[in-house]
C-alpha cells in the first residue's frame, strides 16, 4: 500500500492555520501506520507524545505513546502482518466495500473511485491494495485538509461524510479489540477519536 499521488505543489500554496494543519497531521499519521508498519525512527517519534491534557484526542495521543514506548520495530512488523496481512488474509480486512457490503471490490469501491476521479486523486504506481483501504483514505484525507489535491475547501467534509463516516469507526473499534492488536489497539482508539471529532465537528452550525 501507498499514499496518493498529490499533484505538483502551487508556487502560492494556501496557508493552513493551525487546527487544519493537526487535522491534516493526524489523518496523515493514522494512513501511515495503516498502510505499513511503524520503524525505528517513528515509534522514537511516537514515543514522545504529549496529548492536551483532559482531551479525547489528548488521551489518545497518550495512549499511543506508551504503546509505542512498549514496542519494538520487530514487534510492530510481526503485529502488523497478522493483522492485516497474515497467511491468505489478516485478522482485518479495513476495506470500505468489505465493512459496507461484506465483500471485497464491490460498489463502494466504483464510487470511492469516482470521487477520486473528480478530486484529481491518483493512486501511486505499483500499488496493488484497492483505493478503499482505510490506509488511503486516511491519507487522501489529510491531502484535502492541506490542500495538495486540486479540490475546494469543502472537499474535505464532503469525502469524510461519503467515504470514511459510513464503516471506518467500527473497523478502528475492531482494530482496537483485535487479538493479534498490542500496539495497533492505541492506533484503533487514535481513530476512533479522530472520527468523533470529524463527526462533531460537522455537526456545527455553519
Amino acid at each position: 500500500m501507498s499514499s496518493p499521488v498529490p499533484p505538483a505543489a502551487s508556487d502560492d500554496p494556501q496557508a493552513l492555520d493551525l487546527l487544519e494543519l493537526e487535522r491534516a497531521r493526524l489523518f496523515a499519521l493514522l494512513g501511515r501506520l495503516l498502510v505499513a508498519p511503524p520503524d525505528g525512527a517513528l515509534l522514537a517519534s511516537l514515543r514522545v507524545l504529549r496529548g492536551a491534557a483532559g482531551t479525547v484526542l489528548g488521551t489518545a495521543y497518550d495512549r499511543l505513546a506508551e504503546a509505542a514506548r512498549q514496542a519494538t520495530p520487530e514487534q510492530a512488523e510481526r503485529e502488523f502482518h497478522a493483522l492485516f496481512v497474515g497467511v491468505g488474509r489478516g485478522e482485518l480486512l479495513p476495506f470500505a466495500s468489505y465493512y459496507l457490503t461484506g465483500f471485497l471490490n464491490e460498489r463502494p469501491l466504483a464510487e470511492l473511485r469516482e470521487s477520486l476521479g473528480r478530486l484529481g486523486v491518483e493512486r501511486a504506481p505499483g500499488v496493488s491494495e484497492p483505493e478503499d483501504h482505510l490506509g488511503f483514505l486516511c491519507e487522501t484525507m489529510a491531502g484535502l485538509i492541506a490542500g495538495v489535491f486540486p479540490a475546494t475547501p469543502e472537499a474535505a467534509a464532503e469525502f469524510f461524510a461519503k467515504h470514511i463516516q459510513p464503516w471506518a469507526m467500527r473497523c478502528f473499534a475492531d482494530l482496537e479489540a483485535a487479538e493479534a492488536a498490542s500496539f495497533y489497539r492505541a492506533v484503533g482508539a487514535l481513530g476512533r477519536a479522530a472520527l468523533e471529532i470529524e463527526i462533531a465537528a460537522a455537526e456545527l452550525p455553519r
